[in-house]
């Protein structure tokens, strides 16, 4: 099984999230948010499998930085969307999508062990 990651490579929890997913000698293709910006058409497919409140890393210093209008604007998809896209690190890590489509956020190792049948 090859899954795709989407993360920042120097991320904590992406690194555990490595170690686990080579642990469990899980192929993937990992998609770095630094050196290739997520784009509109990504988002919106995450969109399709998640609600855009689990999707936005509300407890990141990126996102606490933000001033109370942007912030504000993360509530409307449309406008979310461009601002993610602009500041990446805002997105939780990581996001694994399965072959079967599932889409998962956050490193928990029973719902990724779960999704990996």
């Amino acid at each position: 099984m090859s899954v795709k990651v989407y993360g920042i490579k120097n991320c904590n929890t992406m690194k555990k999230a490595f170690d686990f997913l080579n642990e469990k000698g899980v192929d993937f293709e990992f998609f770095d948010y630094k050196k290739q910006k997520p784009t509109k058409e990504l988002l919106e497919s995450f969109l399709t499998k998640t609600d855009l409140d689990s999707l936005i890393n509300r407890k990141g210093t990126t996102y606490r930085k933000q001033d109370e209008e942007t912030k504000e604007a993360l509530n409307n998809p449309s406008k979310a969307i461009d601002i993610l896209i602009a500041n990446s690190s805002m997105i939780k890590r990581p996001v694994i999508l399965y072959p079967n489509g599932a889409l998962t956020l956050g490193f928990d190792p029973e719902v990724i062990s779960e999704n990996l049948g």
